[in-house]
């Protein structure tokens, strides 16, 4: 029989976790929970020291028309809907132009998957932020959008990483990620790549000098065993390349969202399952520095609690989060440095400034 105090002792001791292990620890329940919470926050420690870090970005959502319409989100319309938006390059630029003025370092560009996209449309978006913004991180672009832009094109996915690249792309967003595992996949975003798929970008991204994000998406139609078998996908991946800044945990928002709304999911995961997926996930990724915080799932609260259960992040500024709040999430939008600063200080940790590649300032 496995035993929490066994697994927990071997890891602060070096040993890197099996699957099943991890999985075992994704299941603890009652006080075990704390026991796994403060082992991370050692190896935490250990790695990171008492330093909390966040970026200054803003995110710009250019449109919400999208060609997926994942169970999931709330965010995405179809061509036609009401509701629907699409920014032109003098929207786009107004909304860049109002973001310098917030002093941030790195713009992410959110948006539906335009079903009209091509590679000369991101090209656009992508060449004005950076004339209108140069020297600023701009981070965009999953996997899926360059892989349907490229099929879009008729181009290859390395062409499109180029052209973006060169267009003025500073680091790609590891999102469209979700579970990678495609019989979840097929439940809750049959629109996007496959597991297979999404891996083979983001590796020739990474071998291009491009780095990128990682995420997980939980809480919704996927099991523990799923959760685990994701993290041992980032984990092979960034032995390979060493291209992940950090891992992203995304709390499933259940409230306004169609996969919730049908039954083919629970109403999100529970604090239990939030804290266990940071803590676990500094665990068994150890060839990770940085294990981000999604306030903007989580609340101010649990975050802060997060940060003791082996979170380091707390991710950006953000100024907006449609995507969130579209899907219920009434805390997410800006959060505020000096609220940053508070919740840190008060675990006795310091709040610290860094780039989108985590240089300090």
């Amino acid at each position: 029989m496995i035993q929490t105090k066994q697994i927990l002792d071997d890891c602060l001791g070096g040993h890197r976790l099996t699957p099943e292990e991890g999985l075992h620890l994704l299941n603890v329940k009652g006080r075990e929970i704390f026991d796994v919470s403060a082992a991370a926050d050692e190896l935490r420690l250990r790695k990171i020291g008492d330093r909390v870090t966040y970026v200054r970005n803003q995110n710009i959502h250019i449109t919400n028309i999208c060609k997926n319409l994942c169970g999931f989100c709330a965010f995405g319309k179809r061509k036609g809907d009401p509701d629907a938006f699409f920014d032109d390059p003098a929207r786009i630029r107004q909304k860049v132009q109002l973001a310098l003025t917030r002093e941030i370092t790195e713009i992410c560009l959110l948006s539906g998957v335009h079903p009209d996209y091509t590679i000369d449309s991101y090209e656009d978006i992508i060449r004005t932020v950076h004339e209108t913004a140069p020297g600023i991180d701009i981070h965009t672009a999953s996997p899926d959008e360059v892989h349907y832009i490229a099929r879009k094109s008729g181009v290859s996915t390395g062409e499109v990483l180029e052209r973006l690249r060169d267009a003025g792309l500073g680091t790609l967003q590891g999102t469209a990620a979700e579970i990678l595992v495609d019989s979840v996949r097929k439940v809750i975003c049959p629109a996007k790549v496959d597991t297979a798929t999404w891996i083979r970008i983001i590796k020739e991204a990474h071998d291009m000098g491009i780095m990128s994000t990682s995420t997980i998406m939980y809480g919704s139609a996927e099991n523990p065993r799923d959760r685990i078998t994701h993290l041992d996908i980032l984990r092979t991946i960034q032995d390979e390349t060493g291209g992940f800044t950090e891992l992203v945990p995304l709390s499933y928002l259940h409230q306004n969202t169609a996969l919730y709304e049908k039954g083919l999911a629970p109403a999100g995961a529970t604090g239990r399952e939030d804290l266990l997926m940071i803590a676990v996930s500094r665990l068994f990724l150890d060839n990770f520095d940085h294990i981000q915080v999604p306030w903007g799932k989580f609340g101010i609260k649990l975050t802060q609690i997060a940060l003791l259960a082996g979170g380091d992040d707390l991710g950006g500024t953000m100024f907006s989060d449609d995507v969130s709040v579209e899907a219920g999430g009434s805390e997410a939008g800006y959060l505020d440095p000096k609220v940053m600063s508070r919740i840190s200080e008060d675990i006795g940790r310091k709040l610290v400034q860094r780039t989108t590649k985590y240089k300090l300032l």
